[in-house]
């Protein structure tokens, strides 16, 4: 997201005590982020208010308005700055199952409490003219954990002679997302094994050998 450094500013509107030491730019917006994810948390999106946020970052809501002008808008910058904090690595662990494995563990681990928070708040997205679908695909725009490292790896050991397609590349993080929504729990390592060996792995094999995908 861009900061905008001449609008987000404390200026007069904060209480003296932070008038003293005001925050502007980069760090101001970190600390309303902050916030903004621990009223997620601990009180839900049902509470999430300009109110909630400014108090617990401690600041006021004018300068919470200067940057968001709306809502849901304050919610996907929180649910962003939350994602950008947690970075999904790309690990070389030496063959295609365990580097799809250890990508799956960590959005998993990263993920899954952001996903239970979108799709357990409906009736919130609603009043705010939105829906849970529409609020994961704003704030994951972009950010989509990508395949491309584990099959450029996989190609240059020999493991992978072809290409994907899309689907069937992203079919791995697909299952887990639906998954997680479907249970509204993380998922186990046994199951995130499964998605790799009974799915995945066998799909791309038969991609690989020419079973499937031929033109």
């Amino acid at each position: 997201m861009d900061l905008k450094e001449s609008t987000l500013d404390e200026r007069t509107e904060a209480p003296p005590a932070q008038r003293r030491s005001r925050r502007r730019g980069a760090a101001l917006e970190k600390a309303i982020l902050d916030a903004g994810w621990e009223q997620l948390v601990g009180k839900g999106v049902e509470n999430f208010s300009y109110d909630s946020v400014a108090a617990r970052a401690g600041t006021s809501k004018p300068v919470l308005y200067r940057r968001w002008s709306s809502l849901p808008e304050l919610v996907i910058a929180t649910l962003r700055h939350r994602i950008d904090e947690r970075t999904i690595h790309q690990i070389d662990t030496g063959s295609l199952r365990t580097d799809v494995i250890e990508l799956l563990r960590q959005v998993n681990e990263q993920r899954a409490e952001m996903f239970f928070l979108i799709t357990g708040a409906g009736m919130y997205f609603e009043q705010i003219h939105t829906t849970p679908a529409q609020m994961r695909e704003q704030v994951l725009a972009g950010l989509r954990p990508s395949m491309d490292g584990a099959l450029a790896r996989a190609r240059a050991r020999g493991e992978l002679h072809c290409e994907l397609p899309p689907r069937v590349a992203n079919l791995p993080f697909d299952l887990l997302h639906g998954e997680i929504l479907m249970t509204m729990q993380a998922l186990s390592e046994q199951a995130i094994h499964s998605i790799v060996d009974e799915v995945f792995l066998p799909l791309v094999n038969a991609y690989d050998s020419g079973q499937v995908g031929a033109r």
